[in-house]
């Protein structure tokens, strides 16, 4: 089946409605940078655990994942970077919590899920 039309249909009103509606390049690249920092699964495990822990620090996140704390400090700061996470120090720690765009691009791609 292919996937174009054979004859130009434009629906004018609408296209250009459509076309008004849509976002500037550079937010399309900020919202295409952060969709990618959940493609990694440990990335995406580590937002996962931030998600259900609501605030934790390294050491938590590493445990509840399973993995080397480097290995999360390094995701994490991903996570930051693309405005998906947001760390506070605290004395000698530093807290991680997932942003509202975090927690809403988490919630859309584990969106229908199946957990055991």
């Amino acid at each position: 089946m292919d996937d174009t039309c054979d004859l130009l249909c434009l629906d004018i009103p609408k296209a250009q409605a459509a076309r008004e509606r849509m976002p500037a390049a550079a937010e399309l690249e900020t919202w295409a940078s952060a969709a990618r920092a959940l493609g990694d699964p440990t990335r995406l495990a580590v937002a996962l655990a931030l998600g259900e822990a609501a605030r934790a620090c390294v050491c938590d996140v590493a445990w509840i994942v399973g993995r080397d704390e480097k290995l999360v400090s390094h995701h994490v700061r991903a996570l930051r970077a693309a405005g998906l996470a947001r760390s506070e120090r605290e004395g000698r720690m530093v807290m991680y919590t997932l942003t509202d765009t975090g927690r809403a691009l988490l919630g859309a791609v584990t969106a229908g899920a199946v957990t055991a």
